[in-house]
Order: C-alpha cells, then sequence, then structure tokens
C-alpha cells in the first residue's frame, strides 16, 4: 500500500507545476467592455483589478496590482504591445522606475518584497471600437530580468 501511494501523493503535490499555464483571470466586466488577463510568467501568477470597466475609457483608470518580486528593481520598464486580428497595430515602452527618477513608492524595492499599488492611473479617455484585441504587457528590471508578464484580452462589445 504504501508502495503505491507514494507515487500518488507525489503526483497530487507536484501535478499543479507540471502545467505552464495560469488560469485566465477576470479583471473587469460590464455590458459593453469585459478585460480578462493570464500571467505569461510561468514561475509566477499577479493580482490585478480594474475598478470600474467603462467604454470609453475614462481619463483616470483605478486599478490594483499585486505581486511578490524574483528580482531587485532599481529600475522598472514597461512594455505593451498591441495586437488586433493577429496583427502588431501598437507598441509602447515605458520607464516606470529611474534611479535619479523613482516615479512609485516601490522603486528600488529588493528581491522577495511585496509591490501592491492601489491608485490611479492617468491616460487618454478614447472609445474602444468594437472587437477582440490581445495585448501583450512586459515589466523588466534593469538587467532585462522579467518582473511580470500579462497576456491580456479586451472585449469591447
Amino acid at each position: 500500500m504504501k508502495i503505491f501511494m507514494t507515487p500518488l501523493v507525489a503526483l497530487v503535490l507536484l501535478c499543479p507545476s507540471c502545467s505552464s499555464k495560469w488560469t485566465t483571470h477576470t479583471a473587469c466586466k460590464d455590458d459593453k467592455l469585459e478585460l480578462l488577463y493570464q500571467s505569461c510568467d510561468p514561475l509566477q501568477d499577479f493580482g490585478f483589478s480594474v475598478d470600474h470597466c467603462n467604454n470609453p475609457l475614462s481619463e483616470n483608470v483605478n486599478i490594483r496590482f499585486g505581486i511578490i518580486l524574483r528580482y531587485d528593481i532599481n529600475e522598472l520598464f514597461l512594455d505593451i504591445n498591441l495586437f488586433s486580428m493577429q496583427k502588431s497595430i501598437f507598441s509602447f515602452s515605458y520607464p516606470v522606475c529611474e534611479v535619479d527618477f523613482p516615479k512609485f513608492s516601490f522603486c528600488g524595492r529588493k528581491k522577495g518584497e511585496k509591490i501592491y499599488y492601489a491608485g490611479k492611473i492617468h491616460n487618454p479617455s478614447f472609445p474602444i471600437g468594437k472587437g477582440e484585441y490581445h495585448i501583450l504587457l512586459r515589466l523588466h528590471n534593469e538587467n532585462n530580468f522579467t518582473i511580470t508578464c500579462a497576456n491580456i484580452t479586451v472585449i469591447s462589445y
């Protein structure tokens, strides 16, 4: 009996780590807009939510984001790629944290520390055309180590 139970227990404990995909989470949803995300980092998931799903997007969007750091972030960069109908339509890079110009309280955090941001992000107000859009979002540090990575799906009705 012990010979049978040992591999079974090992399989149950190790099986969740066999999959390299995380579940798809809903960040926000209403009758005109839905925002879904999935971590594309096979080692770590993260938490993200948007207070109100409006179409058109409002200028000030309240978000919440949480993650435990696997690497130091003396500098932090955001890369965004937007796709529609499997074609790239927009790419953008932005320095979130710079050594001489930390914009957020989490700039300079070390490996193992937690980042939790709850606040507004400012963006231009614009309507989202009907359809499905995919966004690849990547945060990386000064050594190009991935802090987090997300596949985001925006569905506008």
